[in-house]
């Protein structure tokens, strides 16, 4: 482990010991049941710099407008991704953006939570149980109504698939929701989104052209990933190959990483964006999106196309994509022989 991911480490742990607790000595106000709360003013934190968590906030601020349409959203988020992420969400405000790299920018660090403390809301929402920035802004921000996220017995007896990291805190907003008066909301969780408009939608088909352009349908892979959820050469070479051989009616292309990897050596016809937004333009016009569990992969999620997940380290059943045909791939318990028949679930409907 290098000294930096060491560091990373401890400070993660002291953290965790710093803030476990906070929230647990925090009170509701007392609620007048016949009459609800009015809830406009909003933030939500999510003090995370990666772009698939910042995607994976996203049903959870569809939730939000959903039950507060007259709301206004800021956001509590670290590094730059949260802006292309929510760029079509008309009610979020404001975003409260910590740098990503803290130590090296420790006044602007230092504002922005200061600006924290400066306004006042009428809710406050931590978008993950697990993280201690969140728990530590939920506690500092002002607001009458705090939502710590913790973990309810109740909603783990009721939801099969709460452990799901997207999905948790809309079913602890609503139950906290519930307790103030709110009528009980049982409608499946909102799927990931980036709201991607009909103009960036027609442009990633125009891109798309100009990668292929033979009137087949379009089987997108990404091959790379972080870490130890990286498959191999090997692994993605039969892979590919077997893709080839079950789908001759489809074309298949690969998205690049920023390092520019291809993990079936650039055989197939390929194309690199730094563009978010952009990405999941393209990847919406393709019919199926393969990759392991990664950013990009939510990103897929997110642009509303079916979307594989490969699942080796993490697990799928918080991180795994889910909605319009989406599904996982553990392939500790699998193999290629089922993820065939699960694509072909969705391609050969």
């Amino acid at each position: 482990m290098s000294i930096k991911k060491r560091i990373n480490h401890v400070r993660r742990k002291v953290m965790n010991s710093l803030t476990k607790n906070i929230g647990q000595s925090y009170t509701n106000p007392t609620i007048d049941l016949k009459n609800k709360p009015k809830i406009k003013k909003i933030l939500i934190s999510r003090p995370n710099h990666r772009l698939g968590n910042q995607l994976l906030l996203t049903p959870l601020v569809q939730e939000v407008i959903h039950t507060f349409p007259d709301c206004k959203i800021d956001l509590f988020v670290k590094g730059g991704v949260a802006y292309p992420v929510f760029e079509n969400y008309e009610q979020v405000e404001n975003i409260i953006q910590l740098p990503k790299k803290a130590f090296s920018h420790l006044l602007d660090y230092g504002w922005c939570w200061v600006k924290l403390k400066r306004k006042k809301y009428d809710l406050v929402i931590n978008g993950d149980k697990n993280s201690s920035s969140g728990r530590l802004s939920t506690q500092l921000a002002k607001a009458k109504y705090k939502v710590f996220g913790d973990v309810n017995e109740e909603i783990k007896s009721k939801y099969e698939d709460c452990k799901h990291i997207s999905k948790y805190p809309v079913y602890n907003l609503r139950h906290y929701l519930k307790q103030l008066g709110f009528p009980e909301n049982n409608s499946n969780v909102p799927l990931l989104d980036i709201k991607l408009s009909p103009s960036e939608i027609e442009k990633g088909k125009q891109l798309l052209k100009g990668i292929v352009d033979n009137g087949k349908p379009i089987i997108c892979i990404y091959t790379n990933a972080t870490g130890k959820k990286c498959y191999s050469e090997d692994w993605w070479e039969t892979f590919y190959n077997r893709l080839l051989e079950e789908y001759p009616e489809y074309t298949i292309i690969e998205m690049l990483p920023i390092e520019n990897i291809s993990k079936i050596g650039f055989k197939a016809p390929h194309f690199y964006s730094k563009d978010i937004r952009e990405m999941g333009a393209i990847i919406h016009n393709t019919s199926i999106f393969i990759a392991a569990d990664n950013g990009v992969m939510h990103l897929a999620s997110a642009s509303q196309t079916p979307t594989v997940g490969f699942f080796s380290v993490t697990n799928p059943n918080v991180y795994q994509p889910y909605g319009n045909g989406s599904f996982p791939m553990d392939t500790k318990i699998t193999n290629i022989e089922d993820w065939i028949s699960g694509i072909d679930s969705i391609l050969k409907k």
